[in-house]
């Protein structure tokens, strides 16, 4: 039978794997779509442990969030377009639910634990399989309060960027955390609260900021005052609840602030903020070479 080139295309929309390999597929096995499914997982176990020096930098973030604890999971793939292949999604939602679950201690416990009958080690080389990329469960983070607080969370761009809060207050609403949590996710803050900066963080950028104002030649006499004022807006713009609140229309209005008028007793006790990708070295490639490389 003749291999059309929509029936490659519903085959790699399923799969993720190659154009190529997707064709080949189903010509070995007569254009039978569910056999050319189980030919590319056959074949795709046997690359698996080949693809281990690529650069797995995309992904998404999963995440199951409640006010007594929240999970987040990130996985990651090569390509953006694997990112929405659907064994991808529901694999990496099924690891949220399992961590949320078994609250494994460390990455090394939960590649252990069992998912769909297998480990998860298992299960995410078998992704690796069908898909035939590299995907690597690369990190997870479980929160739970540490101050009596409620958790919630805030999900960006579908699991670009996830992250995950507790701020206490009997008044404070699950929409109000959610904004605290797209400030971070936003503004993305080193601290809490200013009070949390470090001394030695302070004296580099203030080493920083005596430089620049000598060589821009202020009088000593006023050098101290302008140095405080920076070192002041240094430390708010990295602090959680200094920062000024993103979702107010004045610009004025800090984090702290907007908690306050809700509950007097607010506050942020803790976040946690993953970003698909943050700190892997992507290696860049010029398309018109990739495609050279593969007439070769």
């Amino acid at each position: 039978m003749s291999i059309t080139a929509s029936d490659v295309k519903n085959l790699r929309e399923k799969t993720g794997a190659g154009m190529m390999d997707c064709k080949k597929a189903l010509m070995e096995t007569g254009g039978d779509f569910e056999q050319a499914i189980d030919y590319l997982k056959t074949q795709g176990l046997a690359k698996a442990g080949k693809k281990g020096d690529r650069i797995a930098a995309e992904g998404l973030v999963f995440a199951k969030i409640t006010p007594e604890r929240a999970v987040m999971v990130e996985l990651n793939c090569e390509t953006d377009f694997v990112a929405k292949n659907e064994d991808f999604l529901q694999a990496g939602a099924g690891l949220a639910d399992l961590f949320y679950k078994s609250t494994p201690a460390s990455l090394e416990e939960a590649l252990t634990l069992t998912i769909d009958g297998v480990s998860v080690e298992e299960k995410v080389n078998s992704l690796v399989a069908v898909i035939g990329e590299k995907i690597t469960l690369r990190r997870f983070k479980t929160v739970t309060p540490k101050s009596g607080g409620r958790i919630g969370g805030y999900i960006h761009m579908g699991g670009k960027i996830v992250v995950l809060s507790e701020v206490t207050g009997a008044n404070i609403t699950d929409e109000a955390i959610k904004d605290v949590s797209m400030q971070v996710a936003a503004m993305n803050p080193k601290y809490v609260d200013k009070s949390q900066v470090s001394q030695d963080e302070i004296q580099r950028e203030k080493a920083i900021f005596v430089e620049q104002l000598k060589s821009e030649g202020k009088p000593a006499e006023i050098l101290e005052k302008i140095l405080q004022g920076k070192l002041d807006k240094f430390a708010s713009e990295i602090s959680l609840m200094q920062q000024v609140f993103v979702k107010d229309p004045s610009g004025k209005k800090t984090v702290a602030q907007f908690l306050k008028e809700l509950d007097p007793q607010s506050k942020v006790v803790q976040f946690e903020r993953f970003a698909v990708g943050e700190g892997i070295e992507k290696r860049q490639e010029n398309f018109a070479d990739e495609v050279a490389k593969m007439m070769h």
